[in-house]
């Protein structure tokens, strides 16, 4: 599902109490980390996610926001980020989990596709994958928080309100996390952040707290040549 909402999805929002959400970043944080994916063949859950049904009973709203700039350059179409959001919610449904959204964005600026070859609102680290999942879910978004491992889920979180969580799987295995932001291994130790203390992290965490500006492609700490655009 695309970023933006229908009036009629926003009207009846603002009917409901607003609810907490925890975003996820799809690549390296809920699933192996695969350049550009599009295969559903290829999409396997990382160690800890069942963890997120302990967030959905605690009432929080489960939502994906993940950037496919594959198909702004022509590398894969819409249907196929769809055809892996299947995938995807077959694999959890496996094990307990739903999600309530999953939003994503298939603009870049480089981009080669017309239409999708522009700057956005919705590419994070911009906030609006969070803001129009706000709209449609009735969402309390400064109650909500955001776990992802790339320095533009922080900017997405810091820019929307939202406490950002760095998980260091994936591309941000033995990294450091992006200063003033508190880093866990992975979804488990995630989930634990935000359940104890009402939201919390626990003893020995770093609570997170706004960070200078970054960058999408690397930050500071990270061993030179390591990094690489993400999709």
């Amino acid at each position: 599902m695309r970023a933006g909402a229908s009036d009629a999805a926003r009207e009846k929002a603002e009917r409901q109490p607003s609810r907490p959400a925890v975003f996820l970043d799809r690549d390296g944080t809920l699933v192996e980390e695969v350049p550009y994916l599009h295969d559903p063949g290829r999409v396997a859950l990382l160690p800890g996610v069942a963890a997120l049904g302990g967030l959905a009973a605690a009432g929080y709203a489960l939502v994906v926001v993940t950037n496919q700039a594959g198909v702004a350059r022509g590398l894969y179409d819409e249907a196929a980020v769809e055809a892996v959001h299947r995938r995807l919610a077959e694999l959890l449904a496996g094990i307990g989990v739903r999600l309530d959204a999953v939003l994503h964005c298939p603009h870049h600026p480089e981009g080669t596709v017309p239409g999708y070859a522009r700057a956005c609102r919705c590419r994070k680290p911009g906030p609006g994958m969070l803001e129009a999942a706000a709209g449609r879910l009735g969402l309390d978004l400064p109650a909500s928080w955001l776990i992802g491992n790339h320095p533009s889920d922080v900017g997405a979180a810091q820019a929307a309100g939202v406490r950002p969580l760095f998980v260091t799987t994936g591309q941000a295995a033995g990294r450091p996390p992006p200063p003033g932001i508190a880093a866990v291994p992975g979804l488990e130790a995630a989930a634990r952040a935000v359940l104890d203390g009402s939201g919390t992290p626990p003893a020995g965490m770093q609570k997170a707290r706004p960070a200078p500006a970054v960058t999408e492609r690397a930050w500071p700490g990270m061993p030179a040549g390591r990094g690489r655009p993400r999709p």
